[in-house]
C-alpha cells in the first residue's frame, strides 16, 4: 500500500477507476504503476469510504457514473488511463434467469457500460480497461418477461464495441482467472482492452497454473496459490454436534462428502497446528514435518484436516456436493453472501483392538494410557459417536440423509468411517468443527494485501461483515489489475515521464 502523504500532481496523465466494491482495481494499478489513483468514482458511500481509508491520495467522488461530466472530471489534463467496472448484477449467472421486474431500471443497469462509451467520445482516454462478468458478452434486449431473449443474445455487446471502435479505438477481450495471476482464487472475469494511441493491445502472460501442468512441472510457472495459504487457523471451528440449529440437509452431506473425500480417503491430508500459530505457520501437507504438538489445559486434539465446503446455491440433478478442498485456488468470492466454510476433521490416536462400547453400555476399565479415551463421546469430552453416525448417514448407503435432530442410528465399525492413515498409523475422527470464512480471509482469496484495510471507513466508522463480503465480492482480484496495467500501461506511462 501507498504511504498516505499527500504528493505533488506530477503525472502527466490522468488515471481514473470507475471502481466496484472494495476497489481491488486501483490497488492493482497502483502496484503497477507505483503511483496513486488521480480519481476514483462510485455512488456507493460506503465503498467510497472504504476506499479512500486505503487509498489517501485519490480524489473520491461519490456519484452515479451516469451523473459525472468527463470533462469536469478532466478538467483540461489528458486521460492515460480509465478503468470502469460496470455492475455485473444485471448479466451474472448467478441471478439465476429470474426474470428482471423492473424492465426498464434493469435495462438502465444493464447499459452501465455505454457509460465508457460517453468517456470515450468525451475526453479519449488513452487506454481503457473494463472488467465484468463472462456473461457480459450475452448482453441484449430483454424480452416482454423481464428475461434476456435468447435470440438477440449478444446483440447489444456487439453494438457497444462497435461505438468504441467507431470512437478510433482497437477493442480486444478475453476471459481471465484470477489465479493464473497470482490470486488464490479460480475467479474468472471478462476483461475488455480499448485503446486509441496507435500502439498494440496486450494480453499478459500468466505466471501460475496447475500443479501437475507441464509448465509448472518445468518450472516456467508457479503452482496455483491455494485456499488453504489463506485460512487463519488460530480462529475456533465450533462442533456441528453443539448447534442450537440443526445445519441444512444439503449443507450435511456437504460436509459428509468433504470429510470422506480430504480427510478419510485422502491420500496427503492438510495437517494444521492447533495452538501458537503463526502468519506464516497456516497449513502445511503430511509430507513436511509436523509441528509441535502441546498438551494444553483442557485437553487438545493431536491433528487437525481441514476442508472446504459450499454453504450456498444447491446442487443440480446428479451433480455432487459441493465440497472443493483446501488445496487448489478458492471458488469465486460473491457479494450476496458467505458462502465458502471451514470444515475441520478432529483427529486423535486410534489404537488397534479398541473397538469402543456402545453408548447404553458401560464403559470398560479405565486405564492410565490415553486409547481408552477412544470409547464413547461423553468419556473424552467429544463426537466420536456422533461423528460415525454423521458419516454413516450422509454418506453411506442411506443416501437420504439424516436429521441430527432425529435418533441416532446405528454406528458402523467400518474403518472408511471415521478412521484416517497418517504415516502409517491411524487416527480417529473424534470431532467435526464448521465456520464460515471471514471477510479477511476472503480478501486474501480476492488477491488483497494484508495490510488493505477492511472493517473501518475513512471516517473511522465500523464496516458490519455483510459490507465487507459484499464489497470483497464485487471488487476486482488486484493481481489480475496489475498485470493488465503492467501490459498495456505501465511501461508506456515511464517512458513519457522520462522522455
Amino acid at each position: 500500500m501507498l504511504s498516505p502523504q499527500l504528493i505533488l500532481p506530477i503525472a502527466d496523465e490522468l488515471v481514473l477507476d470507475l471502481f466496484a466494491g472494495g476497489g481491488g482495481a486501483s490497488t492493482g494499478i497502483e502496484q503497477a504503476i507505483g503511483r496513486h489513483v488521480d480519481v476514483a468514482i462510485n455512488h456507493d458511500p460506503e465503498a467510497v469510504s472504504l476506499h479512500q481509508a486505503n487509498h489517501p491520495q485519490t480524489l473520491h467522488l461519490v456519484s452515479d457514473v451516469f451523473e459525472v461530466d468527463p470533462v469536469a472530471v478532466a478538467d483540461g489534463r489528458p486521460i492515460g488511463l480509465l478503468w470502469a467496472s460496470p455492475d455485473c448484477t444485471f448479466h451474472s449467472k448467478a441471478r439465476g434467469g429470474k426474470p428482471f421486474r423492473d424492465r426498464k431500471g434493469a435495462n438502465k443497469r444493464r447499459a452501465l457500460a455505454g457509460v465508457v462509451v460517453r468517456w470515450a467520445r468525451a475526453v479519449r482516454p488513452r487506454v481503457i480497461c473494463l472488467e465484468n462478468v463472462e456473461e457480459f458478452q450475452q448482453w441484449g434486449p430483454l424480452d416482454a418477461d423481464g428475461k434476456p431473449c435468447p435470440r438477440r443474445a449478444g446483440d447489444s455487446f456487439r453494438r457497444w464495441v462497435s461505438q468504441l471502435r467507431n470512437a478510433g479505438y482497437e477493442v480486444d477481450w478475453r476471459e481471465l482467472r484470477a489465479c493464473d495471476y497470482g490470486a488464490p482464487t479460480i475467479r474468472k472475469r471478462l476483461y475488455l482492452i480499448a485503446r486509441c494511441d496507435g500502439l498494440p493491445i496486450a494480453w499478459p502472460t500468466p505466471t501460475h497454473g496447475a500443479p501437475d501442468s507441464l509448465p509448472v512441472r518445468g518450472r516456467k510457472l508457479k503452482p496455483w496459490r491455494t485456499a488453504a495459504e489463506c485460512i487463519d487457523w488460530s480462529l475456533p471451528c465450533p462442533s456441528i454436534f453443539e448447534r442450537k440449529r440443526p445445519l441444512a440437509e444439503a449443507t450435511c452431506r456437504r460436509i459428509a462428502a468433504g470429510i470422506m473425500r480430504y480427510v478419510v480417503n485422502a491420500a496427503d491430508p492438510f495437517i494444521v497446528p492447533i495452538t501458537h500459530t503463526t502468519a506464516g505457520d497456516r497449513a502445511h501437507s503430511i509430507n513436511d514435518p509436523l509441528r509441535t504438538v502441546t498438551t494444553a489445559k483442557g485437553g487438545e486434539f493431536t491433528l487437525v484436516a481441514p476442508t472446504l465446503i459450499q454453504t450456498g446455491y444447491g446442487e443440480r440433478e446428479g451433480q455432487a456436493p459441493r465440497a472443493p478442498g483446501l488445496d487448489k485456488p478458492l471458488g469465486t468470492v460473491v457479494a450476496g453472501g458467505q458462502k465458502h466454510a471451514l470444515v475441520a476433521a478432529f483427529l486423535a490416536k486410534h489404537y488397534t483392538g479398541v473397538v469402543g462400547s456402545d453408548l447404553r453400555e458401560s464403559i470398560g476399565t479405565i486405564t492410565a494410557v490415553d486409547h481408552h479415551s477412544l470409547v464413547t463421546a461423553e468419556l473424552g469430552g467429544d463426537h466420536r459417536a456422533e461423528v460415525r453416525a454423521f458419516l454413516c448417514a450422509y454418506y453411506g448407503s442411506d443416501r437420504d440423509g439424516q436429521a441430527m435432530r432425529d435418533p441416532m442410528r446405528t454406528i458402523p465399525t467400518h474403518d472408511r468411517f471415521g478412521l484416517v492413515t497418517v504415516e502409517g498409523r491411524q487416527y480417529e475422527i473424534t470431532d467435526i468443527g464448521l465456520r464460515m470464512l471471514q471477510p479477511r480471509e476472503l480478501y486474501r482469496a480476492q488477491g488483497f494485501p494484508d495490510s488493505f484495510a477492511i472493517d473501518k471507513g475513512a471516517d473511522g466508522r465500523t464496516l458490519a461483515k455483510t459490507a465487507q463480503v459484499r464489497m470483497c465480492g464485487n471488487s476486482v482480484s488486484p493481481p489480475v489489475a496489475r498485470a493488465l496495467v503492467a501490459a498495456n500501461f505501465a511501461a508506456e506511462q515511464a517512458w513519457r515521464q522520462t522522455a
